[in-house]
């Protein structure tokens, strides 16, 4: 019998798939476990690859699978897909998993640490409470724009809602007032536990020495610090700054052929929480270059006068990635400012 080499796991809740392989790829065994069943089979399997792919549970059980001796490889799911032959289910997606790991030139996902996956778990939750707040005010503009009452758009201008719904001489049905009311202190709710969580990640971003120098760049606050520092791998991973910066999906889409280089709009397939984080920052650096000015015949000076807002924006946030890329590698701080080209 053929020694195994690497192990392809299709993770699950309670049943997982495991395809075992030689190093030439060749099948050695293929086994469905419990979880308490996989957990006893790999403490006692030799030593080997075990790849999986980078889906929910998986940075668990990388860190789970290296205690017991193994080597954990983790694999974008969109990595995976090609390999899966004709029908898909648990034992062809075991079997593709194999098949994406052994390629040579294959891409493989860092495990994250339980610190990683908790600041991640930071990041998500303030992410839902903003969506059910921006939800819960959409819903009480539309109520009382059916009875002909508005107000500018942003949390800011609730005040002025909440005043409408109080008023005396508004003319709202009973049971609307009390559906605003209901809405309005559900908003307030989830301000105030925005503002916990704000808190909370600027106590974090202030105390690790990574945030703290990444802080000193325009445009990056201690919530970009803290994303940069949870979902980020190490930075020595990449090349240069403009693989980091093509890694969060900051340049164009190519869709070259025949020699010709065809560019279209940002290919936003990185990742998502720094690559928006970034965008955000670079507009409040336009946003203040275009109020004060900026430096003239400096890299942004010259974009604004040419291009859009938006696209000098998104450029920008390109430019800051790759700063930022330098930053880590470097052990450096932020020298000169973010217009200068």
């Amino acid at each position: 019998m053929k020694e195994v080499t690497i192990i392809g796991v299709d993770l699950a809740k309670n049943v997982f798939q495991l395809h075992g392989a030689a190093a030439d790829g060749s099948v050695v065994f293929r086994k469905k476990l419990t979880r308490v069943q996989f957990h006893k089979f790999m403490s006692g399997h030799p030593a080997c690859l075990v790849a999986m792919e980078a889906c929910g549970s998986a940075h668990y059980w990388a860190r789970e699978v290296a205690q017991m001796g193994h080597d954990p490889r983790l694999i974008a799911p969109r990595y995976v897909k090609p390999f899966v032959k004709r029908h898909k289910n648990d034992t062809a997606d075991a079997e593709a998993i194999v098949e994406a790991a052994l390629r040579p030139t294959m891409r493989f996902v860092d495990p994250k640490t339980p610190e990683q996956q908790g600041g991640a778990v930071l990041f998500r939750t303030r992410a839902q409470f903003i969506r059910q707040r921006t939800e819960a005010i959409n819903a009480l503009r539309a109520h009382l724009y059916e009875f002909g009452y508005i107000a500018p758009t942003g949390v800011q201008n609730v005040k002025q809602l909440a005043l409408i719904v109080e008023a005396d001489s508004s003319d709202l049905p009973a049971l609307v007032r009390f559906s605003c009311r209901e809405l309005i202190e559900q908003i307030t709710r989830l301000t105030e536990r925005l503002a916990v969580l704000d808190k909370e990640i600027s106590r974090l971003s202030g105390q690790g020495e990574v945030a703290r120098r990444l802080r000193t760049m325009p445009g990056v606050g201690p919530i970009t610090a803290l994303a940069v520092e949870t979902f980020a791998p190490v930075m020595e991973s990449f090349r240069c700054g403009r693989d980091f910066a093509a890694w969060l999906g900051l340049v164009p889409l190519q869709r070259s052929t025949g020699g010709k280089q065809i560019l279209g709009k940002t290919s936003k397939m990185g990742q998502r929480d720094i690559r928006r984080l970034l965008i955000v920052g670079a507009m409040a650096v336009v946003g203040w270059a275009g109020r004060r000015g900026a430096v003239e015949g400096s890299w942004l000076a010259k974009m604004l006068a040419r291009k859009p807002r938006m696209l000098v924006a998104i450029a920008l946030a390109n430019k800051m990635a790759r700063g930022l890329w330098a930053m880590l590698t470097k052990n450096e701080e932020y020298r000169g400012p973010v217009m200068v080209g």
